[in-house]
């Protein structure tokens, strides 16, 4: 299967904002669906990459796994949170995808804390390589200009909910005001230079704090000039699944304690949910809205009651390690963003020869051995491929 059913709405919505981009990850997933079948843990070229700029971020938002109430990124010590890779490292590496062009997705921490976010971007899109960035938006009006002059495609927004819904999950009252205002700044300047780049999509975590209030986000989307809203089901790991990943890790000789930071109890009626979901579906708007995963009323249930949890509505398989890799800043190349599994560092050689080395086909024969590991079902990649 080419992408699983339940996301061919999202394929579609993004066919029909960005076609040259959305045909070539088509084309992409079906080389490594090719790959994962008859390769044997040897993978095709990525389709994609996400650069971990930099652990550090200015917000402590509840449900965060790195800097929420339980989030691990807090035991770290300060060197580990402030090492990042300098702007030369980011530029080797880009110069090594020029045959290839994999969409690079900038991520953090906060990315925005990057001092050289913006200049990396631009060196990003003058290669002609897709960029999107994921940001709590609380810097945005500071370089609202700068991240239009870089040719960012597409900039997703983390946003809770209206002012007081937000200003409570994020813990600093008027963090909604700022955030807000910079997404208007951006759309003017976006309009003054007659571009419609960066695309600007909402990305609202659902939680304990706001599933029954997630109509607020559509008059926050309609008021901001988003292009889309997407709702991303919770994330969080059963004491079941990190007990059983135990295993996976000591055969791996790596460790998934970072999943830590996602262990708690969701406390979200998954009932509730879904016929809030059902209602906001209803109606039309102006934007793209989706909910992700895209579960049936059942499968919404399981996800959030079972914690033997296992899906039915998806392909029970992750493929993302054939598709996609986490740099980190201290340049490890990952295959998933809570391990610390390696596939190698590109400070000692090349991303490419990281991407298939002889640890990461271990790997990946593992995984397709195994079809997922026990935290898998948790991971948002698993339903993204």
């Amino acid at each position: 299967m080419l992408l699983p059913l339940k996301n061919l709405k999202r394929f579609a919505q993004k066919f029909f904002k960005q076609p040259g981009y959305a045909s070539a990850v088509a084309l992409k997933r079906l080389r490594g669906l090719a790959f994962y079948y008859f390769f044997n843990g040897f993978a095709p070229v990525p389709e994609a990459l996400t650069l971990f700029l930099t652990h550090r971020c200015n917000l402590r938002c509840k449900m965060c796994g790195q800097w929420g109430e339980s989030g691990v990124t807090k035991l770290l010590g300060g060197e580990e949170v402030n090492r990042e890779l300098n702007i030369g490292d980011y530029r080797r590496l880009i110069d090594g995808f020029s045959g290839f062009k994999p969409g690079i997705t900038l991520f953090g921490g906060e990315p925005l804390l990057y001092k050289d976010a913006p200049e990396l971007i631009a060196y990003i899109t003058a290669k002609g390589i897709h960029c999107l960035m994921i940001t709590n938006g609380s810097l945005i009006a500071e370089v609202a200009s700068k991240l239009v002059e870089s040719g960012l495609d597409e900039l997703n927004v983390s946003i809770d909910g209206n002012r007081e819904t937000h200003d409570a999950i994020r813990g600093i009252p008027g963090i909604f005001d700022k955030i807000t205002a910079g997404l208007k700044k951006l759309t003017q300047i976006k309009k003054e230079c007659g571009v419609k780049k960066p695309l600007i999509n909402l990305q609202c975590t659902i939680s304990k704090y706001n599933y029954e209030r997630l109509e607020e986000m559509l008059e926050v989307a309609a008021s901001t000039g988003a292009n889309s809203l997407t709702f991303h089901n919770l994330i969080f790991a059963p004491c079941e699944l990190l007990e059983g990943q135990k295993a996976i890790d000591d055969e791996l000789k790596a460790s998934s304690q970072a999943w830590q930071g996602f262990n708690f109890v969701p406390e979200i009626d998954p009932e509730a949910l879904y016929e809030k979901i059902n209602l906001i579906r209803t109606k039309k708007y102006p934007f793209d809205v989706d909910f992700f995963p895209n579960f049936s009323r059942h499968g919404l249930i399981e996800y959030y009651r079972n914690p033997r949890y296992m899906p039915r509505e998806y392909p029970a398989r992750c493929l993302s390690p054939w598709l996609t890799a986490y740099i980190f800043p201290d340049g490890e190349v990952r295959p998933c963003l809570n391990s610390t599994f390696s596939f190698g560092n590109i400070k000692q050689t090349t991303f490419i020869k990281a991407w298939n080395s002889l640890e990461a086909q271990r790997f990946r024969k593992l995984l397709r051995k195994n079809k997922v590991f026990p935290l898998c079902v948790r991971c948002t990649e698993l339903y993204r491929y």
